[in-house]
């Protein structure tokens, strides 16, 4: 059972990982909570900067070790680059998880309403960013939809800004199990208001597991234009995924066993992925304190990947196009008053099928359930208009007053390219009452939704300010989740799901000090779930409340102490049974109370920076009924970068005292305890140099 954390306890495993000196808190320009570039203290959102030197120093071969740095981020990793994500949630998984945390390059979602990819940060390209953004909490007064729980926003490099006119960056990279990446990027800047830029990643890992290595590419082309008070961004990125992937390793404490780690009970699983997204920024300057922001854009993406961990093993196919439009005007009333309005527009074609080639294993139950051939074959058609408005009202010199709300219509036209019901592709019925998958009669559904914001800042003094945040925030069903159905369930009733929050914070700011303190409470209603009859149902409830904590601290010009970490608690609110045990009251499975980071720095030169990570993963059930957890772990990770005239090099060392730990725990009442392995001792060094 968990173990309650004592008062001095919580207190010092607060204190865990922000990544912004002092100085940096203040002068950091973010541009996700408004987006228009605004200075960091002009909201009242918690918003988490990881700026550019702190994401070279990093060098993450995998997004986690970047959002490990962000108080109420938690993402479990799983082989290779994907991931399940946790922003001031338990770890999502299963119905109604994907597309709870919105994931975004350049103010663009990766992916459109309702055809999200649980791991889709990996589409973005993040190995060059100039920084990452993110809102924990309700976003959805200016994003809409999957902004439920906050926003990932990965930025890109910045373009027309180089005095040299041309140059470039080549780093390579090695570590262990065949690990290899290169990244090139070049700039052109004819002059302050034209210019060009490319960046490519080249990424090879064996994988410290059997057969679950990948490849990846990321290209990334940028041009800019202006004239007079007119600027035009155009961005094309192109990505593509093959990886093996590896499954859980069952047994009790499984993951402690070495041997047994680097085992892959799933060798013949894979994923395949490509992405494509064209978009432009049209900034008009109009002069007068109005500034109009267009930014048309192009989507288009295509997985393949072996569903491993469902009997049959059967081969998913999905992929969308989409076009879409993001529009934003600003305009001031002097200095008392600023207002943003917008629309928001996109229209997404989306497929899915799923085939399966070999006979079901197992029982005669799963055999005459689940038969060979296609399981499901549709396309969606999906269409969104959402206005929204913003506004800033000065009330006084020190009291400031935010308010916004956004309504956004969803519309999915479901299109059946098979025979409808419960029977086998050939109509061929199957044994025990029918086929394991339902596929619904064609239809339309839409869904409305209303998402208000208030917030408040009050600058105290000129270095503390209190803040508070009142949000509402919703998630539409997904295409999975309204058509591919199972067993008897021949329409999913599914409404979208809420969320409901407040919080309250204090950030402070001296000469060597800054910190942020919030504590938040957020209920959910209209929760998916998969009930026990395979049914997707809406009628669930959680809450969710905790305290979180970014700081910084210079102990000496030479020696910093960052932390950021959260204490939550997030609990089912509902009537639910599962084998009989109510779920009411529980603590939500994969979700530790405690977890965080904690670096200490020493930088006796410009040139050179050590920094020592610690993290700290609490425990935490790993089933709903509260009867089986994972222990949780502590790990310390080394890194190093010098930097000398043209040339960098850097060292890091992950797992320094090679703790046997698990990324993830799980339990599943078929195969028991079950779990992700963590990496052992792991060493990577690079070189590079520019011009």
């Amino acid at each position: 059972m968990l173990k309650k954390t004592n008062s001095l306890g919580l207190i010092l495993l607060s204190m865990s990982p922000v990544t912004l000196a002092a100085q940096e808190y203040v002068e950091t320009v973010v541009v996700t909570a408004s987006r228009f570039d605004k200075q960091r203290q002009q909201y009242p959102e918690s918003l988490t900067a990881i700026d550019g030197h702190v994401l070279q120093l990093l060098e993450h071969n995998h997004i986690q070790q970047a959002l490990a740095r962000v108080p109420g981020a938690n993402l479990a990793r799983g082989n290779g680059l994907e991931y399940l994500p946790a922003l001031r949630s338990p770890v999502l998984s299963g119905a109604g998880a994907c597309g709870s945390v919105l994931a975004m390059e350049d103010g663009i979602p990766l992916r459109a309403n309702g055809f999200c990819n649980i791991n889709e940060l990996f589409e973005s390209h993040s190995e060059v960013a100039r920084r990452v953004e993110v809102i924990r909490g309700p976003a959805g007064s200016l994003y809409g939809s999957n902004a439920m729980h906050g926003v990932v926003n990965i930025l890109s490099p910045s373009i027309g800004e180089n005095p040299k006119g041309f140059s470039g960056a080549l780093e390579i990279e090695a570590g262990p199990h065949d690990y290899y990446r290169t990244s090139v990027s070049t700039e052109v800047d004819f002059s302050a208001k034209e210019g060009v830029r490319a960046d490519l990643s080249l990424a090879s890992d064996g994988g410290y597991r059997n057969q679950s290595g990948y490849d990846q590419q990321k290209l990334s082309l940028q041009h800019l234009a202006a004239k007079g008070n007119t600027q035009v961004r155009t961005h094309l990125a192109v990505i593509n995924l093959n990886q093996e992937t590896a499954g859980y390793v069952e047994g009790r404490n499984a993951y402690r066993d070495w041997q047994l780690g680097r085992e892959n009970p799933n060798p013949e699983a894979f994923r395949d992925a490509s992405a494509i997204r064209l978009y432009s920024k049209l900034d008009l300057d109009l002069g007068e304190d109005r500034q109009l922001l267009l930014t048309p854009y192009l989507r288009k993406t295509d997985m393949r990947f072996l569903q491993h961990y469902l009997p049959g093993q059967s081969l998913e196919e999905n992929g969308q196009e989409s076009v879409g439009l993001r529009s934003s005007y600003l305009f001031a009333k002097g200095e008392d008053l600023e207002v943003i309005v917008g629309l928001d527009t996109e229209f997404t074609q989306g497929y899915l099928r799923e085939t399966q080639k070999n006979p079901t294993e197992g029982s005669d139950f799963l055999r005459a359930t689940i038969p060979t051939g296609k399981h499901y074959d549709y396309q969606v058609d999906a269409y969104s208009v959402a206005p929204f408005t913003l506004a800033t009202w000065n009330i006084t010199d020190i009291l400031k007053l935010y308010g916004g709300v956004r309504f956004e219509s969803v519309q999915y036209d479901y299109n059946n390219k098979m025979l409808s019901g419960r029977t086998a592709e050939d109509a061929t019925p199957c044994g025990f009452g029918g086929c394991r998958f339902s596929r619904p009669e064609d239809r339309k559904d839409s869904f409305q939704n209303w998402s208000p914001k208030l917030g408040v800042t009050y600058q105290l003094t000129s270095d503390l300010q209190l803040f508070t945040n009142l949000a509402l925030g919703y998630r539409v069903p997904q295409v999975t989740e309204l058509y591919r159905l199972q067993r008897e369930q021949k329409v999913a009733e599914l409404d979208s799901e809420r969320i409901s929050s407040v919080e309250l914070g204090v950030r402070g700011l001296k000469e060597q000090l800054s910190y942020e303190l919030v504590a938040y409470a957020m209920r959910k209603s209209n929760v998916i779930f998969r009930d026990t009859e395979y049914f997707n149902q809406s009628n669930g409830k959680t809450s969710h409340r905790g305290v979180e904590l970014a700081l910084s601290y210079a102990v000496t010009q030479n020696w910093r102490v960052e932390a950021s970490s959260s204490y939550a608690e997030h609990r089912y609110r509902d009537q639910r049974e599962l084998q009989g045990v109510p779920l009411n009251g529980n603590l939500v499975d994969s979700a530790p109370r405690v977890f965080g980071s904690y670096r200490l720095q020493w930088q006796p030169r410009q040139e050179f920076m050590l920094e020592l990570e610690g993290l700290h993963q609490g425990r935490y059930y790993t089933d709903p009924q509260n009867q089986h957890e994972y222990s949780g772990h502590n790990l310390l990770n080394l890194r190093a970068r010098w930097e000398l005239d043209h040339w960098a090099l850097s060292a890091r060392v992950l797992n320094l005292t090679n703790e046997a730990y698990a990324e993830r725990g799980d339990y599943s009442s078929f195969s028991g305890d079950r779990y992700f392995p963590g990496e052992p001792r792991s060493m990577y060094f690079s070189v590079s140099t520019d011009w």
